[in-house]
């Protein structure tokens, strides 16, 4: 039922982000037909796009990152299964005394053991949240230099705007463009030829 109630948040807790993210999308592209009209006087709106994860992923750079993020997760996952073994022997000693343990003792021994799942169920979460931390320490040096790239190819063909491709859970923004719009505003390719890769 816990696992369920924690399937369950995260499930609102990804449509939640997912909400957020589209309802970003949409003030953006408002607020920028709302500047967009004015600039487009002045001159033309140039937008591009990129897909930063497919550069990422093709990073040389990334391989490390993977295995210095997979060694750190088998490391907190091996502390985990040690504390959850650790307290599966304590109830299993409980078990086995608690037929002859009087009642204020087996009360007692069961609060302690309720405090250390409760304790176990949070030091999962915290792993949780380190993994999520030590990845976007690892994974933010390349992002910021795959920025840096961008800015400097949109300068390099006078774009106004770049946009990424998918939102951070992978959903899609650009839903179509035709073979011109790819050629001339995708500039995944020129971003990746700028970081050498």
């Amino acid at each position: 039922m816990l696992h369920q109630r924690r399937t369950k948040r995260k499930k609102q807790k990804t449509m939640l982000k997912r909400i957020l993210s589209i309802s970003l999308l949409c003030i953006l592209v408002v607020g920028m037909a709302g500047v967009s009209t004015a600039d487009a006087q002045q001159k033309d709106l140039e937008i591009g796009y990129v897909d930063p994860q497919s550069i990422l992923n093709k990073m040389p750079e990334m391989k490390a990152v993977q295995q210095r993020l997979q060694n750190f997760m088998d490391r907190k996952r091996q502390e985990f299964a040690n504390k959850q073994q650790d307290f599966q022997q304590q109830v299993s000693e409980y078990q086995q005394k608690s037929s002859v343990i009087s009642e204020s003792a087996k009360k007692k021994e069961e609060e302690r053991l309720g405090k250390l799942n409760a304790e176990l169920q949070q030091y999962q979460s915290q792993i949780q949240q380190e993994i999520q931390q030590k990845q976007q320490e690892l994974v933010s040096p390349l992002l910021d230099q795959i920025n840096s790239a961008v800015s400097t190819v949109a300068q390099d063909m006078g774009l106004t705007y770049v946009i990424n491709t998918t939102t951070s859970q992978g959903d899609v923004i650009i839903l179509y463009a035709s073979d011109e719009a790819k050629q001339k505003y995708n500039i995944t390719d020129q971003v990746m030829q700028e970081l050498g890769i």
